[in-house]
């Protein structure tokens, strides 16, 4: 079955970054991820209606907050720092799921280098010496100090 809400979508791409970890410690009715011990990520319905609140850059939350109706300053956070995505409709499953990851990259970026599960400046990016048809793979050619195994010329 499909998933239709910001927080269903907060949750599956939450559940695919490496090292994030869900916790409970406000109680059931919100639930924390967190990478490495710090907080990227806030899901709950404290308001009435359930909401996800992100981190953000500050210059991209103001511009965010212009652009969409239904993100708001970040709920019981720095509202320079924090976003709060409502479930109002308007926000689309792709944009939703950027907003969580460059959250978690933010906050990875604050980690000492030893402790990032990701390296915060290549993570998710794909250019083409990315992809395998990019990369040549190295065929070692037999040479007199290596045996051909039986069989093959």
């Amino acid at each position: 079955m499909p998933t239709h809400t910001p927080q269903e979508w907060a949750i599956e791409r939450a559940d695919e970054l490496p090292g994030a970890v869900p916790e409970q410690p406000f109680g059931p009715d919100s639930t924390v991820y967190k990478v490495r011990g710090k907080m990227f990520l806030l899901l709950s319905h404290a308001t009435g209606e359930p909401f996800v609140t992100v981190k953000a850059r500050p210059a991209d939350a103001s511009t965010l907050r212009e652009a969409f109706a239904d993100i708001i300053p970040g709920y019981h956070m720095n509202k320079r720092h924090w976003i709060s995505l409502k479930s109002g409709g308007a926000l689309d499953e792709a944009l939703v799921k950027d907003l969580i990851t460059e959250s978690y990259l933010l906050v990875v970026e604050t980690l000492p280098r030893a402790q990032r599960p990701v390296d915060p400046a290549t993570f998710g990016q794909h250019g083409p010496e990315a992809t395998p048809e990019a990369t040549p793979q190295a065929t070692p050619k037999p040479t007199q100090d290596m045996e051909t195994p039986q069989g093959l010329p």
